[in-house]
């Protein structure tokens, strides 16, 4: 009978830890974007748009320059329209941190949120207009135990695209003379 009263407290301690463990398993190792705002910027002329993330607690990524070849960076690429040009990408430095799994090694991660600079400069002929500008951010989840396969995130924003500033120096024809030449 005692025994039976032990199984009975090991089947509801079970019980009520596993919800809480499936939620986490559902919930994974994953990195999620955070709304952008739409940024305007004037045609002919680089902007920048910061583009923000965070992965889940828990969790973290390798930088976008780990500490060994082996490891995964976290990636950024950007498919734009035509007419605008993605310059460059700037990635905050990595945090070092150890881990139980490699005590006497750190490894530079992302944890929490972090962001991403992307320079976008619409060319010079492109209409005014809002423009989505799509692509995909790769990373490796890890936690303290292992890593995970790595994931591509879907990300777009969107840029207001304005007509370049005057500069009161426009180039003008120059005067013509009222005669004919011949």
């Amino acid at each position: 009978m005692r025994d039976l009263r032990n199984i009975g407290w090991v089947l509801l301690a079970l019980a009520t830890c596993a919800p809480a463990q499936i939620l986490n398993a559902a919930r994974g190792p994953s990195v999620s974007a955070l709304p952008t705002p739409i940024e305007a910027i004037h045609r002919g002329e680089p902007g920048e748009v910061e583009l923000r993330f965070r992965v889940t607690p828990g969790y973290h990524v390798n930088s976008n320059t780990p500490k060994s070849e082996f490891l995964i960076p976290t990636t950024l690429k950007l498919d734009a329209p035509t007419d605008i040009v993605i310059g460059k990408i700037t990635y905050p430095a990595g945090r070092d941190m150890a881990f139980p799994f490699s005590p006497d090694e750190k490894l530079s991660v992302y944890t929490g949120d972090f962001a991403l600079a992307v320079v976008v400069r619409p060319l010079h002929t492109v209409l005014p207009a809002k423009y989505m500008i799509r692509g995909r951010l790769r990373y490796q989840a890890c936690d303290n135990a292992q890593c995970y396969p790595p994931k591509q995130l879907p990300v777009q924003f969107e840029v207001k695209v304005e007509k370049g500033k005057a500069t009161g120096t426009a180039k003008r024809n120059p005067a013509q003379s009222p005669h004919a030449h011949r």
